[in-house]
């Protein structure tokens, strides 16, 4: 086999945010798979990979190592690597889009990758709540793949998102995290009911609430969280008659005694913190904390932060479910409430 045929078939994208070593690792396998290399083909030697596809000596070995562990090629001393397997058995080529890169996101990502297995390729992309970047990465990737799993969260621009989702065939689809309006025929999706998940968590924690007499959301101006949220929150605070307000700047919010906050972002709940402890008001005590969406950390955060929050690993989990069973359903995934000290 030529080196300039082999260079031809590898695809580095710059924009992935999936590492270069799998990049390399899964245009070889989608070579084979698509017969343009075959068994016994020998292929480049490390340093010419490194400096034909400018990319570090250990990135290429890293890629040649897995492909050796995974019983794709072998190696004769003093020749180099060649194909020894091409009886691969993949049928998945995943395209993935997360909005941001997260804690709670990374929950979701590495449960959906376990529950795949080893027989999936998956290309990852973050395009940070930007639909233009969106866009730029999705469109020349369409048909590209087996299947596009979205996660459809936009700070703008986002209005338009289902006219380019459409363009993806409908057996190809999974939504995550959130349901979008616009998008028609049978697709799969795993997501969140942000209005009745909040209202129901809250319900949950009422007991708790009681002590307090009014509920903040923590909700920014620019935010791409869902304004169903907002609602489900209004409902619980006028069913139970709670003194309710919707604050966008926490950093300007008068903090009082008797006041429970619920944040969405992270970076909200470390500064509400530090403005609380500030005032020497006791978290839990005097000023009560709920924050959205459960991470590792919260279980430690002042002996516990107090979260309302879906199954995240349920949720890659779920996902995967969908690909490897070939349903396009529409699952809505669990909603916890947790007490700890932060109330």
């Amino acid at each position: 086999m030529k080196p300039i045929r082999f260079y031809d078939l590898i695809h580095i994208d710059e924009y992935s945010a999936t590492p270069k070593y799998l990049q390399l690792t899964n245009s070889i396998l989608t070579a084979i798979e698509a017969g343009k290399i075959g068994k016994d083909d020998m292929l480049p030697s490390i340093n010419e990979l490194s400096f034909e596809l400018e990319i570090s000596r250990d990135t290429a070995e890293k890629a040649y190592k897995h492909l050796k562990k995974i019983g794709v090629i072998g190696s004769v001393p003093g020749k180099g690597y060649y194909i020894a397997n091409t009886s691969l058995g993949r049928k998945l080529r995943i395209c993935l889009f997360f909005n941001k890169l997260s804690a709670h996101k990374k929950i979701i990502y590495d449960s959906f990758v376990a529950a795949l297995g080893e027989n999936a390729v998956i290309d990852f992309y973050i395009y940070n709540n930007d639909y233009s970047l969106f866009k730029k990465l999705l469109l020349p990737k369409i048909d590209h793949y087996s299947h596009y799993v979205i996660i459809p969260h936009f700070l703008e621009g986002g209005e338009n998102a289902h006219e380019i989702i459409n363009t993806i065939p409908k057996e190809k689809l999974v939504l995550l995290d959130k349901q979008l309006t616009g998008i028609t025929g049978q697709y799969a999706a795993v997501y969140e009911n942000f209005e009745k998940d909040i209202y129901n968590a809250l319900e949950q924690a009422n007991e708790h609430l009681s002590k307090y007499h009014t509920l903040k959301l923590i909700f920014p101006e620019k935010s791409y969280f869902p304004r169903e949220i907002i609602t489900g929150f209004e409902r619980f605070a006028q069913e139970y008659a709670f003194t309710h307000k919707i604050v966008n700047d926490v950093n300007s919010e008068p903090i009082q005694e008797g006041e429970v906050y619920i944040n969405l972002m992270e970076d909200d709940m470390v500064k509400l913190i530090e403005r609380i402890v500030s005032l020497g008001l006791e978290v839990g005590q005097k000023v009560g904390v709920i924050s959205y969406n459960e991470t590792p950390l919260k279980k430690i955060i002042l002996d516990g932060i107090t979260t309302i929050s879906t199954d995240f690993h349920a949720m890659g989990t779920m996902t995967a479910g969908l690909i490897l069973q070939n349903e396009p359903k529409h699952l809505e995934v669990p909603f916890y409430f947790t007490h700890r000290p932060s109330l």
